[in-house]
């Protein structure tokens, strides 16, 4: 800790003013010459004009206070002192300006649109890429005569795009953002490549497993520099622009890759992709500030590995490991294996004895990849799960809807997913909306609450779909879950930092960001689950035929092997989709009712109130330690 200077020429060890002055707002002095180090107060969210100034440290070594002095906004940034240990000190807040507008200061604003712009088309690039297997899948997968290992294709890709957010955020802090969020880029286009070029089944999943990788590294840095970018009191206009291109990547993957399958070929359909990403990685290359981020290992003055020591290193490859056996193990029971098999039975013992010796772990490390505690606390934890369920409904929904409008409403992929394009318009409408909604009022809840409601109601319209119901009601009944999520969503974003303090909101986010990812995948697995092994009882009881088992075998290969089926088989067929497919989504059901207990009882603050309360609290804790002091 570096002492403050000592005023009037007097001692180092007398102790300097209490309070940090505000005659110079200009002053131009070092940040640790002019108000120390300082730490954020746990439960506190400096979002206001405030700052923090210290007592001396006298002979007696007396400890230092947070004491509140004018300054206009905190980042997310952690520091370290020349001569403290990165592998053991505590994340801390470094004061950081803010200009009026609310973003960083020393930033352009020519050079905050090209680096905010980039993240914004790098958002809608992952996005795009993350939901192009909801329409396209029958596609690829038929190509590949491989239809029963659909659900690989997306599990594949959200797998190491959810297990390695979190380790680029804690990188990131050592290294900085700049390299990680290039790199992330970089190989996000190599792999797209490789999507284009794959031969067979086995590598275009392994491809779409890297290129979940590479789409990691966009969206976790992407979400870490906004945060750095520009302050809280202005974020909810920022989230309306993400949920903007967010929602639009999401839209396009899910209503145009089924069409671009169809026109140009799944292989272009990958191959469009790389100019654009290459485009994205040269402005980053000449926009993107090298100070974003902690840079832990330059402020420290030692090397990377000596940095990455307190890594948590163990509780990543548990995290990944867990998940990876569990997918694995839902997929292949029931599916390509018996439930009895013994790599069915391996693989989902593995995963829980993975798992519970992660929670041991992550209870016990300094910088957990999931930190336990904030898992614990009302209303972080609440939002937290609320997240993982909606997710792991919604895309129970969405993974499943376009293969309904293909294998009961025997449509065309193209034509399948434009009927996703309605629903997916308004969750970005929706966002968008909820964004500037929340940035006017500063009222979080009732979005949630609404959202939440809006989902169970859209799984309750899904299950009761009968079999000549028209298409376009069909249509209809996708709208409410993606009206729902797109409101919800954006409101838990926001809500997460506003009861979080400034240093637990770098750690919120990527945890915020990992437990979606994490209802993603099994919102994909899990359903697949459902659909496979309802479908595998409904084909042996409908289908009849001498030729039986062939037929069974080829429709489970391969969607399209339905429109060859004589008329009297392919009726039964269609019967055992539909009655499959809305078991699936009663399945929804059940997690949108966890979704809303969980949302109900929680308590947020409103935006608007907060910075007038948090001066009166920061005048209230200025007076007791002056008082304090003057008894000491």
């Amino acid at each position: 800790m570096v002492a403050p200077k000592p005023n009037n020429g007097s001692h180092p060890s007398e102790r300097t003013p209490l309070l940090a002055s505000n005659s110079d707002p200009d002053d131009s002095r070092p940040r640790g010459e002019h108000h120390g180090h300082a730490s954020v107060s746990p439960g506190r969210d400096y979002a206001d004009d405030t700052a923090i100034g210290e007592l001396g440290q006298g002979a007696l070594d007396i400890p230092t206070f947070p004491v509140l002095a004018k300054r206009r906004s905190y980042s997310h940034s952690h520091w370290l002192a020349p001569d403290e240990d990165p592998s053991t000190i505590e994340e801390r807040q470094e004061p950081t300006r803010f200009q009026e507008n609310g973003i960083l200061e020393g930033i352009t604003k020519p050079r905050f649109r090209f680096v905010y712009g980039g993240i914004l088309l790098g958002y809608f690039i992952a996005m795009f890429d993350s939901t192009l297997m909801a329409s396209s899948h029958p596609v690829i997968t038929s190509y590949f005569h491989a239809s029963n290992s659909a659900s690989w294709l997306s599990t594949a890709f959200l797998l190491t795009s959810t297990s390695f957010q979190p380790l680029f955020g804690r990188v990131s802090d050592t290294i900085g953002r700049r390299p990680l969020y290039l790199s992330g880029l970089l190989f996000l286009g190599a792999t797209t490549a490789w999507c284009a070029l794959a031969q067979s089944i086995g590598s275009f999943i392994a491809a779409r497993a890297f290129c979940g990788l590479g789409a990691a590294g966009v969206l976790a840095m992407g979400n870490i520099m906004t945060n750095d970018l520009v302050g809280i009191e202005v974020r909810g206009t920022y989230q309306a622009y993400i949920n903007l291109f967010y929602g639009g990547g999401s839209a396009a993957g899910a209503a145009f890759g089924g069409f671009l399958c169809d026109t140009i070929g799944w292989r272009m359909t990958f191959a469009i992709q790389i100019p654009v990403i290459l485009l994205l990685f040269v402005n980053g290359l000449f926009t993107t500030p090298s100070t974003l981020g902690p840079n832990l290992a330059a402020r420290a003055g030692k090397g990377i590995r000596h940095a990455m020591k307190g890594f948590d290193i163990a509780g990543s490859i548990l995290l990944a490991g867990s998940v990876a056996f569990l997918i694995l193990g839902l997929n292949l029971g029931g599916n390509v294996y018996p439930w009895k098999h013994p790599l069915v039975i391996t693989s989902l013992v593995i995963a829980v004895i993975a798992f519970t010796i992660l929670l041991y772990v992550e209870s016990r490390a300094a910088r957990p990849v999931m930190p336990l505690g904030m898992l614990h606390s009302a209303p972080r934890g609440n939002l937290v799960f609320h997240n993982f369920f909606a997710q792991l409904g919604f895309n129970t929904i969405i993974f499943n809807a376009p293969l309904y409008f293909q294998a009961v409403k025997l449509e065309s992929p193209s034509v399948s997913g434009f009927r996703l394009a309605g629903p997916t318009v308004a969750l970005t409408i929706c966002g968008v909306s909820a964004g500037f909604i929340m940035a006017a009022t500063g009222r979080m809840k009732w979005l949630i609450v609404v959202g939440s409601l809006s989902t169970l109601l859209g799984a309750i319209c899904l299950s009761l779909m009968w079999d000549s119901i028209p298409t376009w009601l069909a249509t209809i009944f996708l709208g409410p879950a993606s009206i729902g999520q797109g409101l919800s969503f954006p409101a838990t974003s926001l809500a997460v930092l506003a009861t979080s303090s400034q240093e637990d909101q770098a750690v919120m986010t990527s945890t915020l960001t990992l437990w979606r990812s994490l209802g993603v995948v099994m919102g994909v697995s899990a359903s697949s689950v459902v659909l496979q092994n309802a479908l595998g009882v409904y084909l042996e009881r409908f289908v009849e035929g001498s030729d039986k088992a062939e037929v069974i075998l080829r429709v489970r290969k391969s969607v399209k092997a339905i429109h060859d089926l004589r008329p009297v088989q392919q009726g039964q067929v269609i019967n055992a989709y539909a009655r499959s497919l809305r078991l699936t989504f009663i399945s929804a059901i059940f997690v949108f009712v966890i979704v809303n207990v969980l949302v109900f009882p929680i308590k947020l603050p409103n935006l608007k109130k907060r910075p007038a309360e948090e001066e009166q609290q920061g005048e209230d804790e200025g007076s007791r330690l002056l008082g304090s002091d003057d008894q000491g």
